[in-house]
């Protein structure tokens, strides 16, 4: 959702990589893996199926990571903000 106020654009901007961030929480969905068998390596399907998710979960955000990291989050305006005027809590 983003507004404008005063001609500033503030808020987030959409970007469709970040569905992606949606896959993980699929894992939410409990009857699809409440379930003892089949079992890997001794282990419950209930249990090795959430660990399967957090590698999905790394999985998913890595894409969304690289695929955006590039793009400006204000299109068309310069980034005006420098590392010397970051407030590090010090009084000039």
């Amino acid at each position: 959702m983003s507004g404008k106020a005063a001609g500033r654009v503030s808020g987030l901007i959409f970007s469709p990589w970040n569905l992606f961030l949606l896959v993980p929480l699929l894992m939410l969905i409990t009857p699809w893996f409440n379930f003892d068998k089949p079992r890997l390596l001794g282990l419950p399907f209930f249990y090795w199926y959430q660990f399967l998710f957090v590698i999905v979960g790394v999985v998913c955000v890595a894409i969304v990571y690289v695929a955006t990291r590039d793009k400006p989050v204000v299109k068309g305006k310069p980034d005006l903000l420098a590392v010397e005027e970051l407030d590090e809590g010090e009084d000039k």
